[in-house]
């Protein structure tokens, strides 16, 4: 009874819209102040133990590198490079708009800080092009969710801290999903745009290409630093973060980007995404340390198994479950309470950690884009000034596609598998 009277009182602040951090905080703080047996002390250590962890310290860090990045002129030449090589393509700016996401994503990590980057100047842009504005913000939103699956992925870095597995490992585990992710999109932009789009500009000459490109290689030598220095086991992800941040930096001052406004709003928006995250990070594992004295992850297990003992299905029941919480909780908060209750029953049906972690990365990137928490459709809405029921409508297609890359990865474990096992790693 307590249990549920704790996930109902969660449900409803978060459907009057009360922060995400403090819906946990209610009903977790109130268990411990009502229940005679629940120590105070260990409540706070089991508060602050969300993030005195090593690992952790990598999450302000690639924020902090998405930020500098997107202030540095990184995301424009990797705009203009792709739409050197892609402008003359029909339908040419859908594609640049995935392209620019990919680039952006080795620097960034994070699904909305790649919604807002390119909300702010590819969606005007396509609109002015006379592409249909549901169809600029659905591909911005689609393609936003490519930032999360690779390095250097922020919901990996949170789950490979709370499940106990390496950072790396889950680094790699979204690659190939994501390369199946951009195809989609790619595929979907050719339908749409195959007869209504706009033609493609005048064709570049290849000197102009060229120095385009050449622009953009040191953009990605973030790319090969951070995830070249975690593979040859010379830096740990965390000192990967922060040797990406120094490149960056120096970058930025060499493109002559970077100036001190520009530094202070870095500074600022880092502070603020990160003490958001780190408080939603401490909220969690106390409502986390409730669910486990009140034996929730047991409840579950028993439920499940008394359900069926089918890795099929019960893979797909992990499917509804997490696109329902998704819907609900953004992804920090998610992963923290929901990997410690469902990682131990899918070891019982022994599916190898990494592609579960894959699932369950992948679903609740899916709940970014799903209302009524969606962050995602708000970034959007705020940065283009579009409704959030017109974004949805928009977004609407791309998700339902992804639906389908979801059961790829779930029921075709290699997609997450190939790479950690080709390095070994995991």
């Amino acid at each position: 009874m307590t249990l549920l009277i704790m996930v109902g009182v969660l449900l409803v602040l978060l459907l009057i819209r009360v922060p995400v951090a403090f819906a946990l905080l209610v009903p977790a703080v109130g268990y411990v102040l009502l229940d005679t047996t629940a120590s105070t002390n260990t409540a706070v250590q089991q508060t602050l133990a969300g993030v005195n962890q090593f690992p952790i310290l990598a999450v302000p860090m690639f924020i902090l590198l998405g930020n500098l990045a997107n202030e540095s002129g990184a995301t424009d030449r990797i705009y203009d490079t792709a739409t050197a090589f892609l402008g003359r393509i029909r339908g040419s700016l859908g594609y640049v708009n995935v392209a620019t996401s990919f680039g952006f994503s080795w620097m960034s990590g994070a699904a909305i800080a790649d919604a807002a980057a390119m909300g702010r100047v590819q969606v005007p842009a396509m609109i002015k092009r006379g592409y249909s504005p549901r169809f600029a913000v659905g591909i911005t939103g689609g393609s936003s969710i490519i930032a999360p699956l690779i390095p250097p992925s922020i919901p990996a870095i949170i789950y490979a801290v709370t499940a106990g597995l390496s950072v790396g490992a889950l680094f790699l585990t979204g690659i190939m999903p994501a390369m199946v992710l951009i195809a989609v999109l790619c595929l979907l932009v050719w339908w749409f745009t195959r007869k209504q789009a706009p033609a493609g500009g005048e064709k570049p000459s290849w000197g102009a290409r060229g120095k385009s490109l050449l622009g953009s290689l040191p953009v990605a030598g973030a790319a090969v630093v951070i995830l070249g220095g975690i593979l040859s086991g010379i830096v740990t992800p965390t000192e990967a973060s922060a040797v990406g941040v120094l490149y960056i930096l120096l970058l930025s001052l060499a493109y002559r980007q970077m100036t001190w406004k520009k530094l202070y709003r870095v500074a600022i928006r880092t502070l603020e995404t990160t003490g958001s995250v780190l408080l939603i990070v401490c909220a969690a594992a106390l409502f986390g340390w409730v669910l486990a004295r009140e034996r929730a992850p047991q409840e579950v297990s028993e439920l499940i198994l008394g359900v069926t003992n089918n890795p099929i299905v019960f893979l797909l029941l992990v499917n509804v479950f997490l696109i329902i919480v998704g819907a609900l909780l953004e992804p920090t908060s998610a992963i923290l309470i929901v990997v410690p209750v469902l990682a131990p029953i899918a070891d019982t049906f022994s599916i190898d950690p990494l592609h579960f972690a894959a699932i369950v990365i992948f679903n609740l990137m899916l709940g970014l884009l799903t209302p009524p928490v969606g962050l995602v459709l708000f970034v959007l809405s705020s940065v283009t000034g579009m409704s959030v029921p017109n974004v949805v409508r928009g977004v609407l297609p791309f998700f339902a596609a992804m639906l389908v890359v979801l059961l790829m990865i779930t029921y075709m474990p290699m997609l997450s598998l190939w790479l950690p096992g080709v390095f070994g790693v995991g």
